[in-house]
């Protein structure tokens, strides 16, 4: 695999983050993860807001549990991201939108070594479907948290590319400068007001809208961030900060601010993009299931199982039952 998967003894390091880590980072960061699963609980209709609202929480705590699973189970790392660009030009357009014919087209070894983000969405809101049919409240919020992150995910312009960290350029660290550092910095600024979640017609195409649009939008990742790197020297670039009781090397204030301002607002778009389709992707979930009554779900007292938070079999079958399922 192109990804190598750590021991679960290194769980611990996933909660302090350091900018220049080489390896595929908590995407978004915690921080902006669970912003965007807990704004998305707001775009739902009266229908689901009263079950939701009621478990945010949880919602809000475990749209970080795919990071979680990266270093636990070899099979996770390519959920978060597709490297469009090894598929040669224009990959975004020409890339079939279905798995099965991905599949046939590539081969599922292929597929699995260079991300598979927008295909395991589809696969995600199936199985959110199903636990609404089922009146499942334990599956139903373990679904709902896990397909807000690989969403929000597949709207990262640096979960598009195989220069995922500005390795390949010179520009090593962008990757948690761009999803992390600045939505921390400037996020209480952004406009989150994105109005009421609507039912997709086809979330395999919406999903796939998403990351076509976030990968339109990488040049400007990599471009402006080269421009200003030109301007400042390396003592205006950096700083260092103190997380916990270690001093670490960040992206400084300044250097994040105009780096910010140059991309006008795009971290808040993608943002946004993010809750609005999260929001949009669990009504559909749930009117494709026959829209159940979620509030006799409320006084449930879901158990949560560690073992689906980390599980040890594999999904193809599951995978090949429903790539054919289209809303």
């Amino acid at each position: 695999m192109k990804r190598i998967s750590l021991h679960i003894i290194i769980l611990v390091f996933i909660f302090s983050s350091f900018s220049f880590d080489s390896s595929r980072k908590p995407n978004w960061g915690f921080f902006a993860h669970q912003k965007i699963n807990r704004l998305a609980v707001f775009t739902l209709p009266p229908e689901m807001i009263t079950f939701y609202k009621h478990h945010i929480q949880y919602i809000t705590e475990n749209a970080v549990n795919p990071d979680r699973r990266r270093y636990a189970v070899d099979y996770e790392a390519p959920r978060h991201y597709i490297d469009l660009d090894v598929y040669g030009d224009s990959a975004v357009y020409k890339l079939p939108r279905y798995w099965n014919d991905a599949v046939g087209k590539y081969t599922e070894d292929s597929l699995q070594a260079y991300g598979i983000v927008p295909w395991h969405v589809h696969l995600v809101t199936y199985q959110l479907t199903k636990a609404f049919k089922e009146n499942n409240a334990e599956d139903i919020l373990r679904y709902s948290a896990d397909l807000g992150h690989y969403i929000a995910d597949a709207n990262v312009p640096l979960h598009t590319t195989e220069n995922y960290n500005g390795q390949l350029t010179g520009q090593y660290g962008i990757h948690g400068f761009w999803e992390s550092r600045l939505p921390e910095l400037f996020s209480s600024d952004y406009d989150f007001f994105i109005g009421k979640a609507e039912y997709i017609d086809n979330t395999q195409l919406a999903i796939w809208d998403a990351v076509k649009d976030a990968h339109l939008a990488l040049d400007s990742v990599f471009d402006f961030e080269k421009k200003l790197t030109k301007k400042m020297s390396d003592d205006s670039k950096y700083s260092s900060e103190l997380r916990g009781n270690v001093n670490m090397k960040v992206y400084s204030r300044d250097f994040s601010k105009a780096y910010h301002n140059m991309l006008s607002g795009q971290v808040e778009r993608r943002m946004r993009n993010s809750i609005k389709l999260v929001g949009d992707f669990w009504y559909t979930a749930w009117v494709n299931a026959g829209q159940p009554d979620l509030d006799i779900l409320i006084n449930e007292r879901p158990i949560f199982n560690n073992e689906k938070l980390f599980p040890q079999f594999s999904d193809k079958k599951l995978r090949r039952h429903e790539s054919g399922v289209q809303n």
